[in-house]
């Protein structure tokens, strides 16, 4: 007992050393990593914007599959990859329910009034609407970017997004991006928009692509990377 009492206080100060030594690591890391998770969440807000939804399918496939369906799966794998890059994502949409009213008169009209206003509410640094092509001729196909044509940002942001689906989904037809001065979305948006048609459900083959889980993430990754490039990430 004699011998224990001879060494604590060397044992005291031994251990009063370590802790001076260990703390400060590890509150520094402990700062860091707050700090980094901080500067993670302050990147920013993007808003998506699956169209229509509810009562308004959109397009039909051949196969029977409803454009609202894949939009809003396509917007959340977009979702998560953003988020993992740090920023904060508000859908429009998050379930098959339209932006409207049951007594309202005119239910598209005010589903898109309410899809600006949110745009709108959550100042984001850039909104991207998902949808599906279609057209007359079922040869057609390939992912194509719109922009407001008085919008240079926007400009920017389809022609990245657009580069980085013709890179990526190369067995459908490169196509470029392309101004509109009627869609709703893009006119009527406050800050920068575009739309993303990702593929034309009137062409079978491409149909078949666009309901593939594989290609959908593929098709998820170029539109982020185009978001991320037009972001300086």
């Amino acid at each position: 007992m004699s011998r224990f009492r001879k060494y604590l206080p060397c044992m005291m100060t031994i251990l009063l050393l370590l802790a001076a030594y260990f703390l400060p690591q590890a509150g520094a890391r402990w700062q860091e990593a707050v700090s980094t998770e901080s500067s993670m969440a302050d990147k920013g807000t993007i808003v998506l914007d699956p169209g229509h939804g509810e009562r308004d399918p959109g397009m039909t496939g051949s196969s029977g599959v409803l454009e609202k369906d894949l939009n809003l799966t396509y917007a959340k794998k977009l979702r998560e990859l953003l988020e993992q890059e740090g920023y904060q994502v508000v859908m429009t949409r998050e379930t098959d329910e339209g932006l409207y009213d049951e007594d309202a008169s005119n239910k598209k009209a005010q589903d898109m009034q309410r899809r600006c206003a949110l745009i709108e509410k959550s100042n984001p640094l850039l909104t991207v609407s998902i949808h599906q092509n279609s057209y007359q001729d079922p040869s057609v196909k390939g992912p194509q970017v719109f922009y407001y044509e008085h919008s240079a940002e926007g400009q920017k942001l389809a022609a990245v997004i657009q580069k980085q689906l013709n890179e990526e989904l190369t067995e459908t037809t490169a196509r470029e991006a392309k101004a509109n001065s009627t869609y709703y979305i893009l006119k009527q948006s406050k800050g920068t928009a575009v739309i993303v048609e990702c593929g034309f459900l009137s062409n079978p083959e491409e149909e078949a692509l666009l309901t593939r889980e594989d290609y959908q993430n593929r098709a998820v990754r170029a539109i982020c990377r185009g978001i991320l490039e037009y972001l300086g990430n």
